[in-house]
C-alpha cells in the first residue's frame, strides 16, 4: 500500500512515500525535494545483542553519481572504495541526532542507509536522508522515540531561509543545519561569517519551528500505515548489587574524581573498579559485567551530584573556568608554519603548508569537479590517551573534527587572488581530555599567523557542557572527557572577537530549550575571548612574510593568444623554462600565468623568460633582431621570439642598395624600428630609421 504526504517549503514540495519501493526492508521511504530523491531503509535484528551496553547502530549515507546524470571517475567507473568526506559527514548528521532516541537497553542490531537517487544540484540530499533517515524508522516496528526532522537554515540579505538553495547559499553569510523533536533541539551543525549569538540562538529556532510541519508529515504517515511500535522496558537493574557497588565503590570513587590530572584520576578509578570486582565477583564471575555497568552509573552519578550540588567540578574548577593554556610558534624550524597549543591537558600541534594550486585537492561529486585550496586534517594517535591501539586511516570522528576546524578558519582566510597560495593545515592531537577539536582551532590560528598567511583575525574555539536534571541546570565551560561523558551535552562553539564562526552541538537527553542555548553561547563568547586574548599575547598578526622554505608564487597575466607561445609544441617552451629556472609553472586559459619556487631568483629568471616570449611589437619601437633570411627585395628579421618583420630593400640604409647582401647576411644582428604592423599581423620594419640608435627593448 502506496501512501504519500507532502507540505511546502521555501515554495517547494517535500513529499514522503512508502509502500512502493524495498518493501523487505523494516522501513522504507522515498523522500523529494525539487528534483532531488533519497532513498532511506532501516532495517533490524530480530535478535538482541548480548553483553554490550551501546547501541548498535550504522548509518551509511551514499551518492550515486547516476544521480547527477554523470560516470564515476575511478579506475573501475564505479562507487568504490572509501566514502567521501560528504558521505561521511553526512552518514555522522544523520546518527547524531538519531542515536539518543532509541529506548535504553535496545540493542538489536540496526543500520540505516541512505541512498541519493536524484540529485538538481540546487537542493541538497543531506536534509532529506536526515528526514528520511526518521521516517523510516517511524513506518517501522523499531522501537524509536521520535520523530525528528532536520532542516537548513540560511540568511540572505538579513532574511533568514528555510532550505536555501545552493544558488541562495553563495549569498548567505549563515549555514545551520538544525535538527529536533516537537519540543526542543537536538543537534545543530554549521557555520557562519562572525555571526552574533543572539542572531545565531534566532535561527537555530527559526530553523525548529520551520521544521513542525514534517514532524507531522512523519506522524501522519506512520498513523496511515498503521505502524505499531513494540514496548521495549528497560533492563530491570539489580538493586541489592547496586546498593553494593554504591557502598562499597562510592567514597573512596568521590575522592578519586576531585583528582586533577587525568591520568592519575584514571589510575585511581581503575583501581577501585579492580578491588571492587575482587571482592563481589570472586564467587560470581558471571556478574563481572553487571559490576562494570553499575559502577560506570556511580561514575557518572557522583560528576553530576559533584556539579548540582556542591557547585565545583573535577579539579575543583568553576563553572564557566578555562582550564591553563599555553601558546607557542615557530617549533619546528623546517615546516612552513608551526603551533603547539595546550590547554590543561589537551594538546594540539598544528602545521601549516603552503603549496601551489597544483596542490589542490581535486573533489569529485554530484555537483562536479571542483578543486579544494584549503584542507585542514586532524590527527587523533592512540598516545594522546596513553592508549595501544593499530595505526590505520582516519575514522569519522577525526573526519568530522577535521571539518568543523576547517569550517572555523574558513571565514577568517584571505581571497585566492590575495593569496594564491593552497593551504594545508595538520593538527596533531598529542594529548587529549576533551576538547581536542577546539584545541585544534586554537592551535591552527597560531599556525596560521606564523606561516604568514594574512587571516583576518585569530579564531579560538571552547566546549559547553550541560548538567541537567529536572530544574537543575548547570552549564560548564570547556569540559574535560569525564564531563563529556557524565553529562548531557557538548556544544563547541568557535569564532573571533567579532562573532561566531561554527558550532556544533550534540546532546543524550531529549533536547534543550532556547534559554539553556542562549545561555550556553553567551558563557562560550567569554571563554573564547579570554582564549583570543591569551593567543593574542603569543602572535597578533601574521608574519609579514612566509618561510624561506615555502614556495613563492607570482603572478602574471598575458594575452591568452599568446599561450600556446609559452607551452610550445608539446610543452617544450615551458619545459625548458622549468628546467632552467627550477620553478613550477602553472598556465590557466584565462593568460593567468602562476610562478612558484622557493628561490626568489628562479621566479624572477622564469618572468623575464616569460615576458621575453610574450612581448607585443609595438609601432615605433627600436629593436635589436636578427636576419633569418635573405630575400631579393628585403631581408626577414626576428625581432621577438617567434616574431618577425620584413626590412624592404628600400629601408635598409640613407643610400640606394643595390643588393640587400650589400649590407646584411644571414646571422646579422641588426637594429630595425617599427614601421606599421598591418590587420594580418604583417609587420613591416626599417633598419634606416634606426641607425644611430639604441633598443628600448630587446
Amino acid at each position: 500500500m502506496v501512501r504519500v504526504v507532502s507540505t511546502e517549503i521555501n515554495g517547494r514540495t517535500l513529499s514522503i512515500e512508502t509502500g512502493r519501493v524495498a518493501k523487505q526492508a523494516s522501513g522504507a521511504v522515498l523522500v523529494q525535494y525539487g528534483e532531488t530523491i533519497v532513498l532511506v531503509t532501516v532495517v533490524s535484528s530480530s535478535d538482541t545483542r548480548e553483553g554490550i551496553d551501546f547501541l548498535p547502530l550504522t548509518v551509511d549515507y551514499q551518492e550515486m553519481a547516476y544521480a547527477a546524470g554523470r560516470i564515476p571517475g575511478s579506475f573501475f567507473r564505479r562507487e568504490v572504495g572509501r566514502p567521501s568526506e560528504k558521505e561521511t559527514l553526512t552518514s555522522r548528521l544523520i546518527d547524531r541526532p538519531l542515536r539518543p532516541l532509541f529506548p535504553k537497553g535496545y540493542t538489536n542490531e540496526t543500520q540505516v542507509i541512505a541512498t541519493v537517487l536524484s540529485t538538481d544540484q540546487e537542493n541538497d540530499p543531506d536534509i532529506l536522508a536526515m528526514i528520511g533517515a526518521s521516517a523510516a524508522l517511524e513506518v517501522s516496528p523499531i522501537p524509536f522515540l521520535g520523530p525528528i526532522a532536520g532542516i537548513r537554515v540560511g540568511r540572505v540579505n538579513g532574511e533568514l531561509v528555510l532550505n536555501p538553495t545552493n544558488s541562495q547559499l553563495k549569498e548567505s553569510d549563515l549555514n545551520i543545519i538544525v535538527a529536533g523533536t516537537k519540543e526542543a533541539v537536538v543537534m545543530v551543525e554549521g557555520g557562519a561569517k562572525e555571526a552574533q549569538e543572539e542572531d545565531l540562538v534566532q535561527a537555530i529556532f527559526f530553523g525548529h519551528q520551520g521544521f513542525q510541519d514534517i514532524l507531522e508529515l512523519q506522524k501522519k504517515l506512520g498513523r496511515e500505515i498503521g505502524a505499531i511500535k513494540p514496548e521495549w522496558p528497560a533492563p530491570p537493574t539489580n538493586e541489592e548489587l547496586k546498593a553494593q557497588v554504591y557502598d562499597k565503590a562510592g567514597n573512596a570513587l568521590k575522592e578519586a574524581l576531585t583528582l586533577s590530572a587525568k591520568m592519575e584520576r584514571q589510575d585511581r578509578v581503575h583501581a577501585i573498579l579492580t578491588d571492587l570486582l575482587e571482592e563481589l565477583t570472586q564467587d560470581k564471575p558471571e556478574i563481572k559485567n553487571e559490576v562494570k555497568k553499575l559502577f560506570e552509573g556511580l561514575e557518572r552519578q557522583l560528576i553530576r551530584e559533584l556539579v548540582l550540588k556542591e557547585k565545583t567540578r573535577i579539579g575543583g574548577r568553576g563553572f564557566t573556568e578555562v582550564r591553563p593554556i599555553s601558546c607557542e610558534v615557530s617549533l619546528l624550524p623546517r615546516t612552513h608554519g608551526s603551533a603547539l597549543f595546550t590547554r590543561g591537558e589537551t594538546q594540539a600541534l598544528a602545521v601549516t603548508t603552503l603549496g601551489t594550486s597544483s596542490d589542490e585537492q581535486r573533489i569529485d561529486s554530484l555537483n562536479g569537479e571542483t578543486f579544494k585550496a584549503f584542507m585542514l586534517h586532524y590527527n587523533f594517535p592512540p598516545y594522546s590517551v596513553g592508549e595501544v591501539k593499530m595505526l590505520r586511516g582516519p575514522g569519522r570522528r577525526e573526519i568530522g573534527h577535521g571539518a568543523l576546524a576547517e569550517r572555523a578558519l574558513l571565514p577568517v582566510l584571505p581571497s585566492n587572488g590575495d593569496f594564491p597560495y593552497t593551504i594545508r593545515i595538520v593538527s596533531e592531537i598529542l594529548e587529549s581530555n576533551g576538547s581536542s577539536s577546539m584545541a585544534t582551532v586554537c592551535g591552527s590560528s597560531l599556525s596560521l599567523m606564523d606561516a604568514g598567511v594574512p587571516i583576518k583575525s585569530h579564531v579560538a574555539g571552547v566546549a559547553m557542557g550541560l548538567i541537567k536534571e529536572q530544574e537543575e541546570v548547570a552549564i560548564l565551560t570547556d569540559i574535560l572527557g569525564d564531563e563529556d561523558h557524565g553529562g548531557d551535552m557538548d556544544f563547541k562553539v568557535t569564532g573571533t572577537e567579532s562573532g561566531v564562526t561554527a558550532v556544533q552541538m550534540d546532546i543524550k537527553i531529549t533536547g534543550i530549550n532556547q534559554e539553556i542555548m542562549s545561555q550556553a553561547l553567551r558563557q562560550a563568547r567569554e571563554g573564547r575571548l579570554s582564549i583570543l586574548n591569551l593567543m593574542n599575547k603569543t602572535i597578533n598578526q601574521p608574519r609579514t612574510s612566509i618561510s624561506d622554505y615555502a614556495p613563492r608564487i607570482t603572478t602574471i597575466e598575458i594575452n591568452p593568444e599568446k599561450i600556446r607561445e609559452v607551452i610550445g609544441p608539446g610543452g617544450k617552451v615551458i619545459r625548458a623554462i622549468v628546467a632552467e629556472t627550477g620553478a613550477k609553472i602553472e598556465v590557466e586559459d584565462s593568460g593567468k600565468i602562476i610562478i612558484a619556487s622557493s628561490d626568489s631568483k628562479g621566479v624572477d629568471r622564469a618572468i623575464a623568460m616569460i615576458k621575453e616570449i610574450v612581448q607585443e611589437v609595438e609601432i615605433g619601437q627600436i629593436y635589436l633582431g636578427k636576419v633569418i633570411k635573405i630575400m631579393d627585395f628585403g631581408a626577414f628579421v626576428e625581432i621577438l621570439p617567434g616574431t618577425e618583420g620584413l626590412v624592404h630593400i628600400s629601408q635598409l640604409d640613407n643610400h640606394h642598395v643595390k643588393k640587400v647582401t650589400d649590407v646584411l647576411k644571414e646571422g646579422d644582428e641588426v637594429m630595425v624600428k617599427v614601421l606599421d604592423v598591418d590587420r594580418q599581423g604583417k609587420i613591416r620594419l626599417s633598419r634606416k630609421a634606426a641607425l644611430g640608435q639604441t633598443p628600448q627593448t630587446k
